[in-house]
């Protein structure tokens, strides 16, 4: 970037604005700007080309394009790529390692700038067609280990502790966990906090924890087996918004309904009876700071990887009192 700047004898903020389709340049200069890139290309201060010619498109791999909260995340991600007129493409690669690296070789081909990405294992596998296209990928909502890519999460174990906490303030001593598959990291660090939280207040022991993957009757089960408990479970913290659908339905059969507190908000939270209390990711602002990072890297920013964890927050509706 810097070269074109030079060679047009602009600033480098000009040539941002020119490449990123901003307002702000005069029409001769954007036009001068242009011709530097198409004869010299676009390169990094280092010298590594980026791109001889930008499609203006970037990619977004989802684990599941019909979860609501990825459908959120999207939202996020096509804001900031609209802000900046370029188009996304988004793709899913269903918790499959193989389908998102067959997914990132066919973004790769049809020369997208940039992917944001959540991760389907936490091994990195590296795919030397994918390396030497020197596309920037950011890895959202999962981390995957020794991988030198930028990383956005959510504070799991905040969000965690904050569920706990709200039930034990309404005098629960009781409570269990159902969470999702602990395949997935997300589950095992929201498991994780839980146990962490329950012991440091002083519950009682063993914490009742049941992991998934979940189905109707494996929630049903569980949900009764801890009602008929010598000390019953009083209230259940699910561990994701398909967990928690899954709860509403067995509770609605159950002789003893235990207060409920969801980890991800979802759409109904706020009509049900009673109103669900939930844990707030953002997914929307998760996806926005994804796309704000990927398009940094876009505009040269060679700064080493990071990664950026976002707050939770607990939205309190009343179904955490004790019936």
């Amino acid at each position: 970037m810097a070269e074109v700047a030079a060679e047009a004898h602009v600033s480098v903020k000009t040539v941002s604005r020119v490449v990123n389709h901003q307002a702000g340049v005069r029409p001769d200069t954007a036009e001068r700007v242009r011709a530097v890139i198409q004869r010299i290309g676009f390169r990094r201060g280092g010298g590594v080309a980026i791109r001889e010619g930008r499609t203006f498109t970037i990619g977004l791999v989802l684990e599941d394009l019909g979860n609501p909260f990825y459908s959120q995340v999207s939202a996020g991600v096509e804001r900031e790529a609209r802000m900046r007129q370029y188009l996304l493409v988004t793709a899913s690669a269903e918790n499959s390692p193989n389908r998102e690296r067959a997914v990132l070789q066919a973004l790769v081909a049809r020369r997208v700038d940039g992917v944001v990405v959540v991760p389907a294992g936490e091994t990195p596998e590296a795919d030397p067609a994918i390396e030497s296209a020197g596309v920037p990928i950011v890895h959202l909502d999962r981390p995957v280990r020794g991988s030198r890519r930028d990383t956005v999460l959510s504070d799991n174990l905040g969000g965690m502790r904050s569920a706990v906490e709200h039930l034990v303030a309404h005098g629960h001593r009781r409570i269990g966990f159902l969470g999702d598959d602990p395949e997935f990291w997300t589950a095992r660090q929201r498991r994780e906090s839980f146990l962490a939280t329950h012991t440091s207040i002083g519950l009682p022991e063993p914490a009742p924890v049941v992991m998934g993957p979940h189905s109707a009757e494996t929630v049903g089960r569980s949900l009764q087996r801890w009602a008929a408990d010598a000390e019953p479970v009083t209230a259940v913290i699910t561990g994701n918004n398909r967990v928690t659908v899954l709860a509403l339905d067995a509770m609605r059969r159950a002789e003893r309904r235990p207060a409920l507190v969801a980890y991800d908000d979802f759409e109904l939270a706020a009509v049900v009876d009673p109103p669900v209390t939930a844990v707030h990711q953002d997914p929307v602002a998760m996806g926005e700071k994804a796309a704000q990072v990927l398009f940094a890297r876009l505009l040269g920013d060679e700064s080493p990887p990071r990664t950026i964890v976002l707050p939770t927050r607990l939205v309190v509706r009343g179904s955490g009192r004790r019936h």
